[in-house]
This record gives C-alpha cells, structure tokens and sequence, in this order.
C-alpha cells in the first residue's frame, strides 16, 4: 500500500495514505481523556547537568485503546550562540552595536546574557517563507540580564537587557522548528530595556513584555551615584555617553512588540499601566483587562482595565485589598479594587520627559506625623511616612503605583509574586507566588503599617486561582467595566517543606512544585504548566498540573542551578503544538552537597560553555486533537529500549542465546526477540507495529507499546 508521511512534532510516522478524519473517527472512537505520565528526577551526576525530557503524553480513547507521545526536549539555540550573523544573547547600545566588555585590560569582548527569559513564539499573517521551505514563525525572546562580566563579576542590572526577533522554520511535515535568522528589537524610542523578565503574547498576536525591580527613584535622587540603583550605570551603556545621569521614571514599565509581516518590529511603553516591578502582564478573554505579577518583597495585586478592547495605551489601574479568610494552603481571601485613577500613556508619558522627580510628588516624614501616611512597600523596603503633593495624584498614582495604592489602603504585603496565566473557560486567573513567606506570615512584632495576610510559611511556594466575576463593584461602590475582575484568591498548588537537606540538597519535596515562577495554561487539555526559579530544589523543573484530575506531573528538568523559563503553551501552529521552555544561568548558586557538586559543576561547565550559555528551546510530541484521533491506530516511532525502560524504574536483561530482551517493572513482564513483531507482555502476545531491532547499536522498540507498558 502506498505510505504517506504524518507530522508527529518532531517525530515521521508512516501510516497508510487514508487515515481517520475528525468526522469518521468521532463516529467511531474519540479521545477519553488525556493524562501526562511525569519523568523520574534525575539522579546521577550527569542527569543533573542536562536539559532533558522521558516524560511523555498517555491519550485513552473511547474504545479504552491506550495511546503514549514521547516527549523530546529540542534546543534551537544557546544564547551563546550566533543565529545568522548575530549572537543570540549580545546585548546592544542605543544605535543597535554591542555593548563591550572590558573588565578584562587587553581583551574587550561583547557582553552576552546567559538569562533568556519569555517567549512569544507567533505566526503572522503575510509573514514570507523561510529559506528551508517550511511555515514562518517569528519568536521574541527576553534576555533579562548578564550574570557575570567577563572577570567574573556580577554584572546584574548595569548592562542594558534586550529582546531578539528570531525567524522560525516550522518543518511541515514533522513540525520541528529551526531558527534560521535573529535580530535585535529596537528599544531606541523609548529610552532602553530595563531588566525584562516574563512575558505574554496578546489575543491579537503581539508581545507583552516587561520590566521588572524598577528603580527606587525616592533613593536615585537623594544619590544617584548609589551602585544599588544601577540608572545611571545602564544609562551611560546604553546611550554609551558617560555623562548620562539616566531618569528611574523611564523604567518600570510594560513594553508591547508589534511583529510585522515584512520582519519589522514596532515598541511602545505602557506607562499607563503603571509603574511597579512587572514579572508580566497577562490580557483576559475580554482582551482588556490585564493581570501583573509584581516580583519582590512588600509587593501588590494590580488589575488593569483598558478603555478599549485590544487597545492597552489608555485605562484605569486597580490596586487590590485583600481580606483574608484561611491561613492554610497558601491562604484564601476575597479582594476588593481601590481605584488608583484613569490615565493614558501620552500623559503619564508627558511626566517622564519632563523629568519630574520623587520630590515633585512627595512630601515625606520620619516619623507618625499627623496628615502623612504610614506604609511599607519596595523597593525601598521600609518605613516611610508620606503625603502627596496637591495637584500630583495622577503622576504619583501611575510614576509611583505601589506607594501610592499603599496610601489608598491596599495590601502590600504580597512576596515574590511572579507569572500569571488566565483559563478561560472556567474565568479563572492563575498566579505564581514563588516563596510564601516574611512579610505574608503575621507581623509578629506589630512593627509594620498593616497586617493583612497572615498565611502559613510555605517556603516552597504555591501557585493560586483568582475567580472572576463581571459586576464587581471597587471600594468606592463604583462598577468594574470589566467582566473578569478577581473576586476571590486561594491557594491551588502548593509546595512542600521538608525539615531537613535530602542527599542531593533539596529543602522541598521534590516531587511537588518548588518556588513556581513561570506558568501557562492549556484549554483544551486542562492543564496548567508550572516552571520553577528554586533555590529549594537542586534541579529545577517543569510541570504539568491537570486541574480536574489534580494530577502533578515532572515533564522537564534543567541543569542544577539553572531557571525555568520562557515558558509558553502554544496550542496549534499549522496543526502542531509546542511547550516552549528556556533555561537561564545553569551551574548559578548550586544547592548540592560539595561531594555532589565537584562532580556535576564540571559537566555543567562543559554542557553550557564555562556556565556562561542559556538555552532557548521547546517541548515538542504533544499531540493535538486531530493528531490524537488519526494516530490512535500507529506506531512507527521508535525509542531507545533500555535507557527509556531504566529511566521508568524497570530492569532490562539480555538473554544473548536467543537475541531476547527481558523488560521486568514489578510485577509485569515484556520479552521480545530482536527482529520478531510478536511481543509477550505478562504472557500474552502483543503485535507490534514494528519488529525491535538494533539502531546506531541500541536495542530499539516500538514507543507506544513500550510506554503502555512502562506506565502500567
């Protein structure tokens, strides 16, 4: 019969040319549920320096037929890397050159970020083929900071960050996605790039970056010089004029990425949304009303609600109070908004380049002084008393969100709170907290303003749901012009501490979520994906966590040290999906015993260039819908017997007088002979689409049976 190539995202099955559609297979079968079968931790000291996936997708179908995808970890690029003519990661000046490193006297290299960060991978419409032949993508990335210098030093927040755009070829027949050129995104016209974290692509397709740990301009102006602050150090790099003072209102913002058909890119500053330390932003279903994570200690819930749908340069900037109900699970309380006013980004804008100053705003006091408020907030971190200038609420209330919100009485009491993912269906937000802890445990000495959260320690963090709700009224007794403002917030995923080191360093369990950080949500398969920034586990991971089942499970692990980021669900590109995932500053900080770390820091060192390499990639083998049904009855694909049966726990013996190989997990048994297309699984045959046979001097066997036996 004349065969045909399927994609499989990364993988080529043959299978007969007519194969079921939509239509025919709902007659007949149709996908049940879907469940992702999480990979062991790694445990030797070479597992513990890779990226790497055995993780895999297990689909069971109406007919209670059983299906397993392999996951595949594929790494389009290190940051070290030159993609084209230009180093993914080389950080750039004002007029687009790389900023040079010359710490080390006589040998001048250009600074390159080991610290990729969001993705927006995108298909846009127009976009021209690729040289390879395949469907163009375009993918932004953020490149948040530069660890080190080159004499190794810190080099954090005094190198100005940027963004690359980089043109994807989507191979269309298996779905594999290669980068075949990068450039750098033009911040010019808006001052630079401060410190972009996390990111999120818009419902209408463009990329909502951000800037987080903005400036403590209140510090910068009593001494500009103070090395803390970095301005003025990113400003004269960046503008490469050492004259440069730099102004902290520039930054702080979210800057939006419009990605052309021709390859060209446009940025504004959202300064409307006002200005705090912006982990991201996220657009709800309504596409107007906007989530923040607001990274650091002393921190906020801010909600955001444009005047119009996809149009994000006006609105009014919410600031929320939260009145807890349980301290357990990460705690539980409903919200109320306290209107920090409207604005649009030409006026807030027009504040900035008139350079006006924390001193215009403000009047401040040192003590309990009568028509001063009392609050606590970062960046400074402490107690201040202050009174706003009259006139100046609007430019206090969006120059300076968090103090100003503190003011009006909204909680700041928030730690670490970092990505956010919306569910539509179900008109839920989800926010990562990556520590629950200091100042949301109980102000045991009195000795803050407030003491509105109170939760239970939970140093491994959790992720929580917010519902959503139209009609919501803030405290003024005014209606939310928005059917998606949060109304209540719990915890959903929480983490566990344990009371002591394990072996490897761990200070959470780790089989559950350590400090969540980055998150994104699947609709269709009701999962929420978690990737993590820990210093609690040894090896950070990503997981996927099913919200009806509750199931958790590991998909991925970095090299120790290093971050999960850049994480984004992508559900169906040209009928293929991706889970992209980064890493950032593999070997950074390790967490291992010294014994363990004097083996696994040399491979790192040779896995990631000396420590100096992120990496930019994705999770490819998710099935989408169409795929699940047309593949139920192929198997082509073939794995690695033993590395992949070890992995799951089995135990694999050879038997070199009949070319056997015995697969034993508990108490369930596969043998099969090399070249046969028969198998026994507890002793009954089974009818392999493929005999098992010897490739590149590896036993390998058909995936699906082997996974459907493994995960038994």
């Amino acid at each position: 019969m004349r065969k045909a190539l399927v994609p499989v995202l990364g993988l080529t099955l043959l299978a007969p040319t007519v194969f079921p559609t939509m239509a025919s297979a709902a007659e007949s079968v149709q996908v049940k549920s879907v469940e992702f079968i999480g990979m062991p931790a790694p445990s030797t000291p070479d597992e513990m320096a890779k990226l790497y996936t055995t993780a895999s997708l297990q689909v069971t179908y109406t007919d209670g037929s059983v299906r397993s995808f392999p996951l595949q970890y594929k790494m389009l690029f290190k940051s070290t890397d030159k993609v084209g003519s230009m180093i993914a990661g080389v950080s750039v000046d004002v007029k687009g050159n790389p900023i040079v490193d010359t710490s080390v006297s006589g040998a001048p290299v250009p600074f390159v970020s080991d610290d990729p960060d969001a993705n927006s991978l995108m298909k846009i419409e127009g976009q021209a083929p690729t040289s390879k032949g395949g469907n163009p993508l375009s993918l932004v990335t953020h490149y948040e900071y530069v660890t080190l210098n080159n004499a190794g030093k810190s080099a954090y927040g005094v190198v100005p960050a940027s963004m690359s755009l980089t043109t994807i070829d989507q191979n269309k027949t298996t779905g594999e996605l290669v980068a075949t050129d990068l450039k750098k995104i033009d911040f010019s016209g808006v001052d630079g790039l401060w410190i972009p974290c996390n990111g999120s692509l818009t419902p209408w397709n463009t990329h909502l970056g951000s800037e987080e740990y903005e400036a403590d301009a209140r510090a910068f102006e009593a001494d500009p010089t103070k090395s803390s602050v970095y301005v003025s150090p990113f400003a004269k790099a960046y503008f490469q004029d050492d004259k440069m003072a730099g102004n902290p209102y520039a930054y702080g913002y979210l800057p939006e990425v419009t990605v052309k058909a021709d390859g060209t890119t446009s940025v504004v500053k959202h300064y409307s949304m006002g200005r705090f330390s912006h982990e991201l932003g996220k657009v709800a279903p309504d596409q107007k009303t906007v989530f923040y994570g607001d990274d650091g200690g002393n921190t906020m819930l801010f909600m955001y609600v444009a005047d119009k749908s996809q149009d994000l340069s006006s609105g009014t900037l919410y600031a929320a109070k939260f009145n807890q109900t349980s301290d357990t699970n990460g705690g539980a309380g409903s919200l109320q908004w306290i209107s920090l006013g409207h604005a649009t980004d030409a006026e807030i804008q027009d504040y900035v380049n008139k350079g006006l100053k924390f001193s215009d705003m403000f009047e401040t006091a040192d003590k309990d002084t009568e028509g001063f408020t009392k609050i606590k907030t970062y960046p400074s971190g402490k107690i201040e008393w202050l009174k706003v200038k009259p006139g100046m609420e609007k430019a206090a209330s969006f120059l300076e969100s968090r103090r100003y919100a503190a003011m009006l009485g909204a909680t700041s009491e928030w730690n670490k709170m970092e990505g956010v993912t919306a569910n539509a269906k179900d008109k839920k937000i989800y926010i990562a907290m990556s520590y629950v802890e200091k100042s949301m445990e109980a102000d045991t000495k009195n000795a803050d303003p407030i003491d509105e959260i109170h939760v239970n320690k939970v140093r491994a963090g959790a992720v929580y749901q917010l519902d959503l709700a139209g009609g919501v009224k803030d405290s003024a007794g005014n209606t939310i012009n928005s059917d998606y403002a949060a109304s209540t917030m719990s915890g959903l995923v929480v983490g566990k501490d344990l009371a002591k080191a394990d072996w490897k360093g761990n200070t959470a369990d780790d089989n559950a979520i350590g400090n969540p950080d980055n998150i994104s949500y699947s609709e269709e398969l009701r999962t929420l994906f978690i990737g993590e920034d820990s210093g609690m586990h040894a090896n950070n991971y990503v997981w996927a966590y099913n919200i009806d089942t509750k199931k958790l499970s590991r998909i991925l692990t970095t090299p120790a040290g290093a971050e999960a980021t850049g994480l984004q669900f992508v559900d169906n590109y040209n009928g293929f999906r991706y889970v992209m995932s980064n890493i950032q500053h593999p070997g950074d900080e390790m967490i291992l015993s010294d014994a363990l770390k004097a083996q696994v820091s040399p491979l790192i060192d040779k896995y990631w260039d000396g420590k100096r390499s992120g990496a930019v990639g994705y999770l490819s083998g998710l099935p989408t819908m169409d795929q699940m049904l047309a593949w139920k009855d192929t198997d082509q694909s073939m794995s690695p017997l033993r590395s992949t049966a070890e992995v799951k726990g089995a135990k694999v013996a050879w038997n070199d007088a009949d070319r056997s190989i015995t697969i034993t997990k508990g108490s369930n048994t596969l043998v099969v002979k090399l070249g046969d297309s028969m198998a026994k699984v507890n002793g009954q045959d089974v009818k392999l689409a493929s005999p098992a046979k010897v490739d590149n001097e590896s036993a390998v066997f058909p995936t699906a049976t082997l996974m459907n036996f493994l995960n038994k």
